[in-house]
Protein backbone atom coordinates (compact mmCIF):
# COMPACT_ATOMS: atom_id res chain seq x y z
CA UNK A 1 0.00 0.00 0.00
CA UNK A 2 2.95 2.62 0.73
CA UNK A 3 4.63 1.72 -2.38
CA UNK A 4 1.48 2.19 -4.09
CA UNK A 5 0.25 5.29 -2.29
CA UNK A 6 3.53 6.83 -2.94
CA UNK A 7 4.81 6.30 -6.16
CA UNK A 8 1.10 5.44 -7.91
CA UNK A 9 0.30 2.42 -10.12
CA UNK A 10 2.67 3.37 -12.52
CA UNK A 11 5.86 4.08 -11.18
CA UNK A 12 5.20 1.25 -8.11
CA UNK A 13 8.23 -0.86 -7.98
CA UNK A 14 7.48 -4.41 -7.31
CA UNK A 15 11.35 -4.48 -6.88
CA UNK A 16 10.83 -2.35 -3.50
CA UNK A 17 7.68 -4.38 -2.20
CA UNK A 18 9.55 -7.53 -2.07
CA UNK A 19 12.56 -5.86 -0.58
CA UNK A 20 10.60 -3.97 2.49
CA UNK A 21 8.29 -7.30 2.65
CA UNK A 22 11.67 -9.37 2.87
CA UNK A 23 10.37 -12.04 0.56
CA UNK A 24 11.25 -13.03 -2.96
CA UNK A 25 9.83 -11.42 -6.41
CA UNK A 26 9.05 -15.10 -7.03
CA UNK A 27 6.96 -15.02 -3.93
CA UNK A 28 5.23 -12.35 -4.79
CA UNK A 29 4.02 -13.08 -8.31
CA UNK A 30 3.21 -16.73 -6.81
CA UNK A 31 0.20 -14.93 -5.33
CA UNK A 32 -0.46 -12.31 -6.97
CA UNK A 33 0.43 -12.84 -10.40
CA UNK A 34 0.82 -9.79 -11.76
CA UNK A 35 1.03 -5.88 -10.06
CA UNK A 36 -2.78 -5.15 -11.00
CA UNK A 37 -3.83 -8.02 -9.25
CA UNK A 38 -1.86 -6.92 -6.44
CA UNK A 39 -3.33 -3.41 -6.38
CA UNK A 40 -6.88 -5.14 -6.97
CA UNK A 41 -6.36 -7.68 -3.88
CA UNK A 42 -5.33 -4.16 -1.79
CA UNK A 43 -7.80 -2.02 -3.09
CA UNK A 44 -10.27 -5.08 -1.80
CA UNK A 45 -8.53 -5.45 1.65
CA UNK A 46 -8.36 -1.35 1.95
CA UNK A 47 -12.01 -1.32 1.73
CA UNK A 48 -12.68 -4.39 4.12
CA UNK A 49 -10.64 -3.07 6.79
CA UNK A 50 -12.36 0.15 6.98
CA UNK A 51 -15.57 -1.63 6.80
CA UNK A 52 -14.49 -3.42 10.21
CA UNK A 53 -12.13 -1.28 11.88
CA UNK A 54 -13.42 1.97 11.48
CA UNK A 55 -17.22 1.93 9.77
CA UNK A 56 -18.04 -0.96 11.98
CA UNK A 57 -17.47 0.54 15.40
CA UNK A 58 -18.46 4.10 14.66
CA UNK A 59 -21.54 4.30 18.07
CA UNK A 60 -24.22 5.02 16.65
CA UNK A 61 -25.78 5.30 19.82
CA UNK A 62 -24.80 9.20 20.03
CA UNK A 63 -27.83 10.66 18.83
CA UNK A 64 -26.11 14.30 18.61
CA UNK A 65 -25.10 14.82 14.76
CA UNK A 66 -22.15 16.75 15.41
CA UNK A 67 -20.61 14.79 18.49
CA UNK A 68 -21.08 11.70 16.48
CA UNK A 69 -19.52 13.34 13.36
CA UNK A 70 -16.75 14.13 15.68
CA UNK A 71 -16.41 11.13 16.82
CA UNK A 72 -16.39 9.39 14.03
CA UNK A 73 -13.32 11.84 12.97
CA UNK A 74 -11.75 11.43 16.21
CA UNK A 75 -12.07 7.18 16.04
CA UNK A 76 -10.65 7.60 11.90
CA UNK A 77 -7.60 8.85 13.60
CA UNK A 78 -6.74 6.53 15.40
CA UNK A 79 -7.66 3.76 12.71
CA UNK A 80 -5.14 5.64 10.84
CA UNK A 81 -2.51 5.40 13.40
CA UNK A 82 -2.80 2.31 13.26
CA UNK A 83 -3.04 1.30 9.61
CA UNK A 84 -1.74 4.38 7.97
CA UNK A 85 -0.83 2.85 5.12
CA UNK A 86 -4.41 1.77 3.95
CA UNK A 87 -6.06 5.59 4.02
CA UNK A 88 -3.17 6.90 2.33
CA UNK A 89 -3.48 3.68 -0.53
CA UNK A 90 -7.29 4.77 -0.87
CA UNK A 91 -6.93 8.38 -0.20
CA UNK A 92 -4.30 8.82 -3.05
CA UNK A 93 -6.94 6.32 -5.27
CA UNK A 94 -9.14 9.62 -4.85
CA UNK A 95 -6.90 12.33 -5.18
CA UNK A 96 -4.44 11.23 -7.65
CA UNK A 97 -6.12 10.46 -11.56
CA UNK A 98 -3.52 7.54 -12.18
CA UNK A 99 -5.44 4.96 -10.17
CA UNK A 100 -8.60 3.75 -10.91
CA UNK A 101 -10.76 1.65 -8.49
CA UNK A 102 -10.91 -1.68 -10.77
CA UNK A 103 -14.39 -2.26 -12.14
CA UNK A 104 -14.60 -5.17 -10.14
CA UNK A 105 -14.54 -3.28 -6.84
CA UNK A 106 -16.94 0.02 -7.73
CA UNK A 107 -20.24 -1.27 -6.39
CA UNK A 108 -18.17 -1.93 -3.47
CA UNK A 109 -16.63 1.10 -2.96
CA UNK A 110 -20.40 2.75 -3.79
CA UNK A 111 -21.81 0.10 -1.12
CA UNK A 112 -19.07 1.13 1.32
CA UNK A 113 -19.44 5.28 0.83
CA UNK A 114 -23.30 4.69 1.40
CA UNK A 115 -23.14 2.75 4.07
CA UNK A 116 -20.43 5.64 5.91
CA UNK A 117 -23.53 7.91 5.36
CA UNK A 118 -25.88 5.90 6.82
CA UNK A 119 -23.37 5.58 10.18
CA UNK A 120 -23.53 9.68 10.15
CA UNK A 121 -27.13 9.85 9.73
CA UNK A 122 -29.07 7.34 11.58
CA UNK A 123 -30.72 7.64 14.73
CA UNK A 124 -29.67 10.80 15.18
CA UNK A 125 -32.27 13.04 17.41
CA UNK A 126 -33.73 15.55 15.04
CA UNK A 127 -35.11 17.64 17.81
CA UNK A 128 -31.80 19.46 18.30
CA UNK A 129 -32.21 20.69 15.03
CA UNK A 130 -33.73 24.31 14.49
CA UNK A 131 -37.52 24.25 13.90
CA UNK A 132 -37.48 26.69 11.01
CA UNK A 133 -35.85 24.82 8.61
CA UNK A 134 -36.68 21.06 7.58
CA UNK A 135 -33.99 18.42 8.90
CA UNK A 136 -33.88 16.57 5.50
CA UNK A 137 -32.71 20.17 3.91
CA UNK A 138 -30.28 20.52 6.59
CA UNK A 139 -28.84 17.05 6.02
CA UNK A 140 -28.74 18.23 2.96
CA UNK A 141 -27.10 21.48 3.31
CA UNK A 142 -24.30 19.73 5.54
CA UNK A 143 -24.10 17.01 3.05
CA UNK A 144 -23.50 19.72 0.07
CA UNK A 145 -20.55 21.40 2.44
CA UNK A 146 -19.05 18.25 3.28
CA UNK A 147 -18.48 17.47 -0.21
CA UNK A 148 -17.02 20.79 -1.38
CA UNK A 149 -15.09 20.48 1.70
CA UNK A 150 -13.92 17.05 0.44
CA UNK A 151 -13.26 18.18 -2.69
CA UNK A 152 -11.55 21.14 -2.12
CA UNK A 153 -9.24 19.11 0.71
CA UNK A 154 -8.86 16.75 -2.33
CA UNK A 155 -7.21 19.33 -4.82
CA UNK A 156 -5.49 20.40 -1.59
CA UNK A 157 -3.87 17.38 -1.25
CA UNK A 158 -2.80 16.15 -4.76
CA UNK A 159 0.44 15.28 -5.75
CA UNK A 160 1.04 15.38 -1.92
CA UNK A 161 2.99 12.07 -0.29
CA UNK A 162 0.30 10.55 1.83
CA UNK A 163 1.85 8.25 3.73
CA UNK A 164 3.99 10.87 6.07
CA UNK A 165 1.44 13.19 6.12
CA UNK A 166 0.91 15.36 9.47
CA UNK A 167 -3.38 15.34 9.46
CA UNK A 168 -3.11 17.01 12.62
CA UNK A 169 -4.30 21.09 11.16
CA UNK A 170 -6.74 19.13 8.58
CA UNK A 171 -8.09 17.51 11.52
CA UNK A 172 -8.36 20.81 13.82
CA UNK A 173 -10.18 22.72 10.82
CA UNK A 174 -12.67 20.06 10.36
CA UNK A 175 -13.90 20.37 13.66
CA UNK A 176 -14.01 24.14 13.79
CA UNK A 177 -16.00 23.91 11.09
CA UNK A 178 -18.47 21.05 12.72
CA UNK A 179 -18.96 23.63 15.40
CA UNK A 180 -19.56 26.04 13.21
CA UNK A 181 -22.16 24.75 10.96
CA UNK A 182 -23.56 22.99 14.54
CA UNK A 183 -24.36 26.91 15.73
CA UNK A 184 -25.77 27.77 12.82
CA UNK A 185 -28.22 24.32 12.49
CA UNK A 186 -28.93 23.76 16.04
CA UNK A 187 -31.37 25.78 18.27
Amino acid sequence: MKEFAEHGFDKASTNRIVKDAGIGKGMLFYYFKTKQKLFDYLVEYSMEFILKEYLGKIDETEQDFFERYKLAGKFKMEVHQRNPYVFSFLGAILVNKDFEIPKALEKQYMELRTLGYSKIYSNIDTSLFRDDIEVERIYKMIHRFMEGYEKELLHRLNGINLTNYDYGPIWEEFYEYLDDLKKLFYK
